[in-house]
């Protein structure tokens, strides 16, 4: 990955590479889940503590090969029986239903081993499943080692194992290194499971693309663009509306509802949820966003915000952490908010930053209105009543309160509560200098315009 972050950490559509497989594990109900680290142990460790505190991790210190790890993993795990599930940390489509399937297969069969393979139309660079006249495995084969019989071969081997937990730790003691990698291969164990007469079969997966592994920043956008589709699909089929499946980007967190409308480039992240009926789009991304329904999002910006029901938001909205809009609200054309609720029905149209405040029902903010919340060390809170109206570029300097019912006039600076039902006027008397121009600027455009208008005012009267 030519990476500082472990490959397993690489995010993918609102989860790791590792939190994908371990998301489609879940559902097994295992046990005991343990996650055997490597290279840059502690990252990952910390990653995994983070989103799968149940898992368990055993160190690798050297790699010594999958046979290795799968040891390692063993031993950590003490007395095992029943079934074990081995799993590469970097195949993020894999679905539940597939592993199910392959445990299934495994336990109704009573085999030794069970092996997750797939039927691909290029199967170059990958090991071959060569089945026995049964239809078990007899040998996996890499290419190298293939005759040009078994490269004609089309199912592959994925890389996931379902395996009976005595015989795998039998088998795993009897690994050597005798090969020119000088490791302990996995795959070794199922010569050994066919040498000794025990059953081994294959279980081929639906959906080829569910065993595709990532290696470098090219297969990511590879596995990105499928897991998109997947996603999108699955969506539609659910009763959402995408009108652009290729510019609309939602993870595998999110949760939409039928009836919703995802117009073209909208991104959907983290744990954002969106509303029955709602339209988001065009041009929206939105983080850890709730999004209720029929509810209308147009070329906005969200992050941990709450869009009430029916709230319509944009264009060219930015909604920051803590903003939660009530019902019916509105949120125009170039609106900031920051860490501020605002009631049912109230309304900020236009040109305008609201921080750190609380603001009732029904209240119209004018436009050009700024919530001056920051006095360099401390942040301040503003609250504004029900039904106010406040007047074009209205300044409120925080800490001060705004009563129910309230008016400010136009340009005003406020710095001190305003009682309920009162007109609040903060601003500077207006004073003309006459010819200010003439003889500050003489023989400017301004100064001859103004002798002009002047003279045609002169001659009227």
């Amino acid at each position: 990955m030519k990476s500082d972050l472990p490959k397993m950490l690489h995010p993918l559509l609102g989860r790791s590479l590792v939190g994908h497989v371990l998301a489609a594990a879940a559902p097994l109900g295992a046990s005991r889940t343990l996650a055997v680290v490597g290279n840059r142990a502690d990252q990952v460790t910390a990653h995994l503590a983070e989103i799968a505190p149940d898992v368990s991790t055993a160190l690798q210190a050297q790699q010594n090969g999958t046979g290795h790890a799968v040891r390692i993993a063993v031993e950590a795990l003490g007395d095992l029986d029943g079934t074990v599930v081995v799993l590469n940390g970097d195949v993020p489509l894999l679905r539940a239903g597939t592993l199910q399937e392959l445990v299934e297969a495994h336990e109704s069969a009573g085999a030794a081993a069970t092996v997750l393979g797939a039927a691909v139309p290029d199967p170059t660079g990958l090991g071959r499943l060569v089945r026995d006249a049964d239809g078990g495995l007899a040998r996996i084969v890499e290419e190298r080692d293939a005759t040009p019989e078994q490269r004609a071969i089309r199912e592959i081997n994925a890389g996931i194992y379902a395996f009976d937990a005595a015989a795998l730790r039998t088998a795993l003691a009897k690994l050597t290194t005798d090969n020119d990698q000088g490791e302990e291969y996995l795959t070794d164990v199922f010569e050994l499971f066919v040498t000794q007469g025990s059953p081994v079969r294959v279980h081929l997966a639906a959906d080829a693309s569910e065993t595709l592994g990532c290696n470098d920043r090219a297969e990511l956008a590879s596995l990105r663009a499928l897991l998109r589709d997947r996603i999108n699909l699955e969506l539609m089929r659910s009763g959402v509306t995408i009108v652009d499946p290729a510019t609309t980007w939602v993870d595998a967190t999110v949760t939409v509802e039928r009836d919703a409308l995802l117009e073209p480039n909208v991104q959907l992240r983290g744990a954002t949820s969106v509303g029955e009926g709602a339209v988001v789009g065009p041009d929206v991304t939105l983080i850890d966003t709730v999004v209720g329904e029929q509810a209308q999002v147009v070329r906005a910006h969200a992050v941990q915000a709450e869009i009430g029901p029916n709230v319509s938001v944009g264009p060219y909205a930015y909604l920051r952490p803590g903003a939660r809009i009530g019902r019916k609200g509105k949120v125009g054309t170039f609106v900031e908010i920051k860490n501020a609720s605002l009631g049912e029905g109230t309304k900020v149209p236009h040109l305008t930053y609201v921080g750190d405040a609380t603001i009732g029902e029904q209240t119209n903010i004018g436009a050009g209105n700024l919530f001056a919340n920051y006095s360099g060390s401390t942040k301040s809170h503003t609250v504004i009543g029900s039904h106010v109206k406040t007047s074009c570029d209205t300044t409120f300097v925080a800490p001060v309160r705004i009563g129910d019912g309230a008016y400010t006039a136009a340009g005003s600076v406020i710095d001190k509560d305003v009682p309920p039902g009162a007109l609040a006027v903060a601003r500077a008397h207006q004073r003309n200098i006459e010819g200010w121009v003439r003889r500050s600027r003489p023989g400017s455009a301004a100064a001859e315009a103004a002798e002009r208008a002047e003279q045609a005012t002169s001659e009227e009267g």
